[in-house]
């Protein structure tokens, strides 16, 4: 075993990198030192729910064999606010 007590399976030893928006990235990571956690911890946990969501896929598309909810037929109407209205 490991020094760290890690096993050997569970070591990182790879790595994902990835160009986003540079204010996307900062408010992520502000969001995630705010509830005191990683940027990196949650980026893994986001990969390992998502395929495990996707592994029961009937192809290679990722679609998930889990049926949809159905959209209403209508949809509500948006309500105009108080304060858009003319005087």
């Amino acid at each position: 075993m490991p020094a760290d007590g890690r096993k050997k399976q569970d070591r990182k030893d790879s790595q994902l990198i990835i160009r986003i928006n540079k204010a996307d990235r900062d408010a992520f990571v502000d969001l995630c030192e705010t509830l005191d956690t990683s940027a990196a911890r949650e980026i893994r946990r986001f990969i390992r729910e998502f395929t495990l969501s996707h592994q029961d896929a009937p192809d290679d598309t990722g679609a998930s064999t889990q049926p949809k909810e159905k959209e209403p037929d209508t949809w509500p109407k948006k309500r105009k606010s108080k304060s858009s209205k003319k005087k």
